[in-house]
């Protein structure tokens, strides 16, 4: 028999797998919404100014840049987030089944208890999705007229050549912030949407429809968002910033935030929001409902 954490670990990547799938057609409007949150202020007017001036100086391939790295990664980056969420689920479970909480079987579990789960996923999935997102920018952002990588695989020799495994990981203390916070709040709202639905219809999980799955999944996205926005542009300033000399213009995280509140407003902060709001819905649809579907059909291996 299977064990628990390797389905954790398969569901986790139909998940990822149906991401990918599902968000890719609006991975355009993700990498207008970085190059949104890294160029200087008033460089674009919006959304289709972006679009248009990539459009015309670069040519519709510079939309795909980057796209290569979510492919190899985000499987891996899923599966470790459910499995750790899982994980951690079920050691709850058995701490309110001791105490005699969470209904019969102990699995109602307190929203601080989701948070942590979900903000211990998302600290673990941190450790993979960093590097992968910094490549992944650096792509993006640069000019398709003198690219300065070649690809991922180019960037990651030249990054790792150059500043070592601190340069793989720049931006890491940005990105695990927003993914314990993000995730928290991620799974929270999942997994109150779907205790909610079994308590208020008086069904077992698995009964819980695909449609459901798909809205509370995509409900649970933009609570991400909403929680993590300002965070995520700052990691992308960091990510993209300089590694060294004067090229590099942020000395720390909180310096990048001083710096772009003073010198940009408030406004920074959420610039390129809403290509990210077109496509969480979607992705994260996606993500929950091939995880429960996953889950179903390895739950009697």
């Amino acid at each position: 028999m299977a064990s628990k954490t390797a389905k954790d670990l398969t569901a986790g990547t139909a998940g990822g797998i149906a991401q990918v799938f599902v968000g890719q057609p609006f991975d355009i409007g993700y990498y207008l919404s970085k190059r949104m949150q890294t160029a200087p202020k008033g460089t674009y007017k919006g959304m289709m100014d972006c679009a248009g001036g990539i459009l015309k100086n670069e040519g519709p391939l510079a939309f795909y840049k980057g796209t290569l790295t979510p492919l190899l990664g985000i499987g891996i980056c899923v599966s470790i987030q459910f499995a750790v969420l899982e994980g951690t689920k079920r050691f709850f479970t058995q701490q309110n089944l001791s105490r005699g909480r969470g209904g019969s079987d102990g699995k109602v579990l307190r929203p601080g208890q989701l948070v942590a789960a979900g903000a211990l996923a998302g600290v673990a999935n941190g450790v993979v999705s960093g590097p992968v997102e910094h490549i992944r920018i650096r792509l993006q952002i640069q000019s398709s007229n003198k690219p300065t990588y070649n690809g991922p695989f180019d960037a990651i020799r030249k990054i790792l050549g150059s500043h070592g495994i601190a340069g793989i990981y720049k931006g890491q203390v940005a990105t695990l912030t927003r993914e314990a916070v993000g995730y928290g709040a991620y799974f929270c709202a999942y997994e109150m949407l779907i205790q909610r639905h079994i308590r208020v219809n008086n069904v077992r999980r698995e009964q819980v429809s695909a449609a459901y799955a798909v809205l509370y999944g995509a409900a649970a996205g933009y609570a991400l968002w909403a929680c993590i926005y300002p965070i995520d542009v700052i990691k992308s300033r960091i990510q993209t910033d300089g590694f060294a000399g004067p090229e590099r213009k942020y000395a720390s995280t909180l310096d990048c935030v001083r710096t772009v509140w003073r010198t940009e407003g408030v406004g920074a902060f959420t610039r390129g929001l809403g290509p990210t709001l077109i496509r969480s819905p979607f992705a994260n649809g996606a993500t929950f409902l091939g995880f429960e579907l996953a889950s179903r059909a390895l739950a009697h291996l």
